[in-house]
């Protein structure tokens, strides 16, 4: 007989997963870890995702994170934290360090999904590009505009954007309802529009090696 979570930590024991890797992810790369795990029958994978809006500020990246290894270490074989390094300076992958476990490598999300080596071949040439992702497409409201305060005041978007010249969509899925919208946010910011099919990137071989 097995004991659920619940009971077990209603008895003072900690629930055990051998074998099992614990995903401690950004809550903005949760859709896509799951199609992964779907796809690829990741089956030992468990996901547990952190608010996604903390990359509205990322000096509390770190600590969140190290309170989620510090929950769940106990409970995994492994755990792999699924952020890169994310506007947080450096001081998360040398927590991670401190912690003793991995995460992803790169500067951030949208360096990973294109492929780390492949953006940065050309991201002086793309010094001048905005991106945005499937969910910062779908998000593009709660996580560029308001947050920005576009909605209340439009007239300060030639002050944030007047020195970009394009909007970059990296593509995760072909989905014309995502491009309509990524094509909608472009002319909203007055920027030229692009979009780069990446697929999932560094992302899927990261997962498959675990």
């Amino acid at each position: 007989m097995t004991l659920s979570d619940a009971a077990l930590t209603e008895a003072g024991l900690a629930p055990t997963r051998k074998g099992r890797v614990l995903l401690i992810a950004c809550g903005a790369l949760a859709r896509e870890i799951l199609a992964l795990k779907a796809a690829n029958g990741w089956d030992h994978l468990d996901l547990t995702c952190l608010p996604a809006n903390l990359h509205l500020w990322p000096e509390r990246i770190t600590e969140a994170v190290t309170a989620a290894v510090t929950e769940h270490r106990d409970a995994y074989a492994r755990l792999f934290v699924v952020y890169a390094d994310c506007g947080t300076g450096g001081l998360l992958a040398a927590r991670c360090a401190e912690l003793g476990v991995e995460m992803v490598a790169g500067p951030h999300c949208y360096a990973f999904y294109e492929g780390v080596d492949a953006f940065a071949a050309h991201a002086e040439a793309e010094f001048t590009a905005f991106y945005l992702t499937d969910f910062l497409v779908r998000q593009f409201d709660a996580f560029v505009w308001q947050p920005l305060g576009l909605d209340r005041h439009p007239e300060l978007r030639d002050s944030y954007f007047g020195n970009y010249d394009r909007l970059i969509y990296q593509a995760q899925t072909d989905d014309p309802a995502l491009d309509a919208l990524a094509r909608a946010a472009a002319a909203r910011l007055g920027l030229r529009y692009e979009r780069r099919f990446t697929g999932y990137g560094d992302l899927a071989p990261a997962l498959a090696r675990l």
